[in-house]
């Protein structure tokens, strides 16, 4: 773990939960691609980056979730370095108590304030084209969260950020984290016609062909649908419909799972319901949920 991987002449990754991109932007100077989970993340890629005698100027933080941004504040203490993030993301980057909130729905309890759900805050500026070094672009990749990006280099290596899953993660977790599942969707089908050198998803293999898995993803999105679908035959609530969703997948509830599924399921009824698979209504003070009704 934490272990330097060259893709290309001037493209690296982190080895580590979330892959953090090493792109060497002049003769002794790199910039990351995100930063890792916590201040221990941030000290383990300091450490990798010192043993090549690179100097740390940026990071290019692809969206907002802990186990990207977390090594933030340590590397810009240490560093000085500048850190950048898209739109919607760098409020969320700038003040991460607003993921749990978010995600909660509410004030978060003590139960989602760690630092899996909440990072250190940074001091970020605005990710836009012309703060990126010589010859990078940013990739549009919204859906997991609300303005996701990744980056393509000069060396033609694509880093996709959390835009699609594993294999072993989509059958670990059943029902992956996303914001807009139809958002999602039409990001992966733009992936699937992407060329590049090479693909570094952060939680999945590099790969030079990354269609297959784009596909794979895709029809996780449509499974999860259908079954959502199948069990609102009947008016759900959203506590009974939740509880039935564990049971079908095998998931064990923790209130992490509870925030991140609960989320997930919300997002999903949303697009069901505004693309008329489901129908949204109140019954007797409760809100719920059912396929329309063939009179």
């Amino acid at each position: 773990m934490y272990e330097l991987i060259q893709v290309s002449p001037t493209c690296y990754y982190i080895q580590s939960p979330a892959k953090v991109g090493v792109v060497l932007t002049g003769e002794n100077e790199v910039c990351l691609i995100d930063s890792g989970s916590d201040k221990d993340a941030g000290k383990k890629v300091l450490r990798v980056l010192q043993s090549q005698g690179w100097t740390l100027k940026a990071i290019y933080n692809t969206h907002s979730h802990a186990d990207h941004i977390g090594g933030n504040r340590y590397l810009q203490t240490q560093t000085g370095c500048a850190i950048y993030a898209p739109a919607i993301e760098l409020a969320f980057t700038e003040h991460p108590l607003l993921e749990p909130t978010f995600l909660y729905g509410g004030n978060p309890p003590s139960a989602l304030r760690h630092k899996f759900m909440v990072a250190q805050e940074s001091d970020v500026l605005p990710l836009t084209g012309d703060v990126l070094p010589a010859g990078w672009e940013i990739v549009s990749l919204p859906g997991h969260t609300f303005r996701m990006v990744g980056f393509r280099t000069p060396d033609g290596v694509v880093y996709l950020a959390d835009c699609l899953s594993s294999e072993a993660t989509l059958e670990k977790y059943k029902v992956c984290f996303l914001v807009d599942p139809a958002q999602y969707i039409e990001t992966l089908e733009t992936v699937k016609t992407m060329e590049a050198a090479l693909f570094v998803p952060s939680h999945a293999d590099p790969a030079a062909e990354i269609a297959p898995l784009a596909q794979r993803n895709i029809d996780a999105v449509h499974a999860v649908a259908n079954t959502l679908t199948t069990l609102c035959e009947t008016p759900q609530s959203f506590d009974a419909l939740l509880r039935r969703v564990f049971e079908t997948y095998g998931l064990t509830m923790t209130f992490e799972q509870h925030a991140l599924v609960g989320s997930t399921v919300r997002s999903y009824l949303t697009w069901l319901t505004e693309s008329g698979k489901l129908e949204m209504t109140i019954d007797d003070n409760r809100l719920v949920w059912q396929r329309p009704q063939i009179s």
